[in-house]
């Protein structure tokens, strides 16, 4: 049958994308925006682990294998918990690049953000609903954002992720929005940087309600925060 989400204006839309960001990056690479603009920022590992009632432990890393696939400058990867429930946890991952062009010297390496859409599937989980919702009330730089919300299940796990590029003072929900807003911005203001946010809460014996209210608790504190890292 046909991919979740398929139609045939999607895939002209997606197509239409694709093109013009080859394009735009063709006309940008040989007449606008040669030398990348990368704004200043602070560090991931000044970002408070302390966001009222949660606390992360300690800051997560990627092994170097990972770093080189993921193509990021900087990221925040850590499990908050409160302490009223030490066992509950929401993953926490911000991963910010400074630019998501090809690599200097040439060669197959590329900075873009690798969509969670695709790479779940092949860590093992389904994708068992995926819509794109407003979160007005959060706090993020368009309140009337679309951004991705997903349920996911490996064997009799279930977890509830929501995720979106948040780039150049833009929250997107779409894959093929992001690369054209990218190849946009390259040729008329010489940036390509941008961050995925990402949190994933697994779905307890309480259900999807109870995962839900845990995320709407805890995003508002980290999104307030985002802007000194993920520059507008």
């Amino acid at each position: 049958g046909r991919p979740a989400g398929w139609s045939p204006r999607v895939v002209t839309l997606k197509l239409a994308a694709a093109l013009l960001f080859l394009a735009l990056n063709f006309y940008t690479y040989n007449y606008l925006a040669r030398d990348a603009v990368i704004p200043p920022r602070s560090h991931f590992d000044q970002f408070p682990l302390q966001l009222g009632e949660w606390s992360c432990p300690e800051r997560q890393d990627l092994t170097p294998e990972v770093w080189k696939n993921l193509g990021a400058t900087d990221i925040l990867l850590c499990d908050f918990s409160r302490k009223d429930d030490p066992d509950g946890f929401i993953n926490v991952y911000v991963g910010y690049h400074a630019t998501q062009i090809r690599k200097e010297g040439g060669g197959s390496g590329e900075n873009a953000i690798h969509p969670p859409a695709h790479c779940l599937p092949g860590s093992g989980w389904d994708i068992i609903d995926n819509q794109n919702v407003s979160l007005p009330g959060i706090g993020l730089p368009m309140d009337d954002a679309k951004v991705k919300r997903l349920i996911i299940a490996k064997g009799v796990q279930r977890q509830l992720v929501y995720y979106w590029y948040q780039s150049r003072g833009r929250v997107i929900a779409e894959d093929w929005m992001k690369i054209l807003d990218v190849g946009i911005d390259r040729a008329l203001r010489g940036r390509t940087d941008g961050a995925l946010v990402r949190f994933t809460v697994p779905i307890g014996h309480d259900g999807e309600q109870a995962a839900e209210r845990e995320f709407r608790d805890l995003a508002p504190q980290v999104v307030e925060r985002l802007e000194p890292y993920v520059p507008l």
